[in-house]
């Protein structure tokens, strides 16, 4: 039996799991987990419900622990479908990032571009955005993704149907391709699979069944 400590994750991280109450990581995180803290490119096939968030928040926030953010560059970038989703991506990194001085910023419609700005002004490391929301500060200059380290698509077959791919497309041109990326689809659409060749590197598949 695999435990979270067996990770390798920073100690701060493995006690806010503990305060959370896991012991055990899902097959997806004990997959995706490793292969991201050596800095792989993860291309992750699983469902909602898999756990497969903490399986690219958990190492993002590990490689982050080091370093600090500039103004208006963003350290890592996660794309999510929807408002609801992009939410609840946050709640994790507040949950497992909360012994780690991480800052963090929200990207999603609904909300004022003035605190938006505010806080991607004081430099962030880790921004969760919904592709159009996204594009729009860095159409409005506010916003520069040549810092990413990391990057996260989340949910793309999501992304496909609600047609956010040519976003997504010009979003990863935007970030340096030495970034590390973590791309998650529920299924493969030859649409998909076009993208993770484009723009993944070599990366490790990792394929889960619903539970």
């Amino acid at each position: 039996m695999a435990l979270f400590s067996d990770l390798k994750l920073n100690l701060k991280i493995l006690n806010a799991i503990e305060d959370v109450g896991y012991k055990e990581p899902t097959p997806i995180q004990l997959q995706a987990i490793p292969a991201a803290l050596e800095g792989r490119d993860v291309l992750g096939i699983a469902q909602t419900g898999t756990g497969k968030t903490a399986s690219f928040t958990l190492p993002m926030i590990h490689l982050l622990a080091r370093g600090r953010a500039r103004a208006r560059m963003p350290r890592s970038l996660v794309l999510c479908p929807t408002r609801e989703l992009a939410a609840q991506v946050a709640e994790n990194f507040d949950t497992y990032a909360k012994n780690l001085k991480l800052t963090k910023a929200l990207l999603i419609g609904g909300v004022s571009f003035k605190e938006q700005d505010t806080l991607i002004d004081k430099g962030v490391d880790v921004l969760i955005a919904t592709p159009g929301r996204l594009i729009d500060h860095f159409e409005r200059g506010k916003l520069l993704l040549t810092g990413v380290q990391v990057m996260v698509v989340d949910e793309a077959d999501r992304m496909l149907y609600m047609g956010f791919i040519p976003d997504i497309e010009r979003i990863f041109k935007l970030t340096p391709f030495t970034r590390q990326t973590l791309f998650f689809s529920a299924t493969m659409a030859p649409e998909i699979e076009r993208i993770t060749n484009t723009f993944l590197s070599a990366p490790i598949r990792v394929e889960i069944a619903r539970q």
